[in-house]
């Protein structure tokens, strides 16, 4: 069966954006594999505002090489957009509105590598409730933001967790990687 994956940087303090949303003390650094990430997986799933801002963005034209690449490959994924409200049509995401642990599984047995659970905050808590997450990679920034939207908040159980990588990068980034006992 296919694992679903969250793949998300938070900050030492724990929390996955600022109090206005900033996310500018994300640091993507080359020694991060990155790409090997992304070819490990072929679908994403993402929260209708996630989708909104990044699920088909484009970089300026005057972007580096890489960053045109890189958005490349997340776009050469499936997408699925998971909402409770209904969508208008949209030829580049599969949407969801209902039934999403069925729908998941579903999904999840589909042929094909992992799935990386983008986000946003509010289907990443369904995704902890639901006990659907099998890796947690979280990559720990080097900062503090005293307030903002936390990783894990009114968590309903306790998630026990079996670690199975550590990896430490230039920047000070440090990635922990967490299977979920289940």
């Amino acid at each position: 069966m296919r694992k679903i994956m969250l793949d998300l940087a938070v900050t030492l303090d724990g929390f996955i954006e600022g109090p206005n949303g900033e996310i500018d003390w994300c640091i993507l650094d080359d020694d991060m594999n990155f790409d090997g990430f992304l070819a490990g997986i072929d679908t994403i799933f993402y929260g209708r505002v996630s989708y909104a801002l990044w699920g088909n963005y484009q970089p300026e034209p005057t972007a580096s090489d890489a960053e045109q690449s890189l958005w490349a490959r997340v776009h050469s994924k499936k997408k699925y957009v998971f909402s409770s409200q209904p969508q208008p049509e949209d030829h580049h995401a599969t949407f969801i509105t209902s039934d999403l642990a069925e729908n998941v599984a579903a999904i999840q047995q589909q042929a094909g590598t992992d799935i990386w659970l983008y986000g946003g905050a509010g289907l990443i808590k369904t995704f902890i409730d639901l006990a659907l997450i099998d890796v947690y990679r979280i990559s720990v920034h080097p900062t503090v933001l005293g307030a903002g939207k936390p990783l894990f908040e009114h968590v309903k159980e306790r998630i026990n967790l079996d670690l199975i990588e550590v990896n430490r990068f230039r920047s000070g980034v440090v990635q922990l990687v967490y299977e979920h006992k289940k």
